[in-house]
C-alpha cells in the first residue's frame, strides 16, 4: 500500500485514458467500500454514485453530446464567482495550450470542451449525485465522499477526472427519481 502522502500527492486530473483497457471490477468496489466511509452530515451518506461501462456508457456519453448540441452550456453560469474567473483562465490556457489549441480557436477550443462530455475516453464513467432535497452541508458530504473516492482509485493505479460539466445535463444521467437513466 502507497503511503498516504504519496496518494494526495500523485492524484491528478486524467484527461487521457486507454478506452480499451477495462477497469476491474473489484478495484472500484475496493474503492468504494473506502469511499463510503467519508463523513457526512448525521451520517446520511447523502451521495448516490451509478458507474458506466460499455454499451451504458456509450449510451450516457451519446445522450451527454446530444444534449450538448442541443443546447450549448454558458460557461459562466457554472457558479463560478468573477473574482475567480481568472483562475478559470489560466487553467484553461494551460490545458489549451498543453493541447496546441489557440486562445482564439474557437472551433479547437470548443471540440476539446466536448471530451468532458465522453469522459475524456475513460472506459468507465461515473456520475455522483445528491438528492435536490439536501442542502450545502449535505455536499460537504459529498465532496468528502468524492475526495476519498479519488484518492482510493488513484492508489489502486486509476486515473480520474471530475466532470463538472455534466452537471449542465443532469437529466441525460438520472431521472427525478434519483434512478440512472442509462
Amino acid at each position: 500500500m502507497a503511503e498516504f502522502t504519496d496518494v494526495v500527492r500523485s492524484r491528478r486530473s486524467s484527461r487521457m485514458f486507454l478506452p480499451d483497457k477495462p477497469v476491474p471490477r473489484e478495484l472500484l468496489e475496493e474503492a468504494l467500500a473506502l469511499a463510503i466511509r467519508a463523513p457526512s452530515n448525521s451520517n446520511t451518506q447523502p451521495w448516490h454514485v451509478f458507474f458506466a461501462t460499455g454499451e451504458r456508457r456509450t449510451r450516457l456519453v451519446a445522450a451527454l453530446l446530444a444534449a450538448v448540441e442541443a443546447a450549448p452550456p454558458v460557461i459562466g453560469v457554472a457558479g463560478l464567482p468573477p473574482q475567480f474567473a481568472h483562475r478559470r483562465r489560466e487553467s484553461g490556457a494551460l490545458v489549451y495550450g498543453a493541447m496546441g489549441i489557440a486562445r482564439d480557436d474557437a472551433e479547437g477550443r470548443w471540440a476539446a470542451q466536448k471530451r468532458n462530455w465522453g469522459f475524456f475516453g475513460a472506459p468507465v464513467g461515473g456520475v455522483v449525485c445528491m438528492h435536490r432535497d439536501f442542502g450545502n452541508v449535505d455536499a460537504l458530504g459529498v465532496g468528502m465522499f468524492l475526495q476519498t473516492l479519488l484518492l482510493a482509485l488513484n492508489e489502486r493505479g486509476l486515473g480520474s477526472c471530475v466532470q463538472v460539466s455534466i452537471a449542465f445535463y443532469p437529466t441525460c444521467c438520472v431521472s427525478n427519481s434519483g434512478s440512472p437513466t442509462i
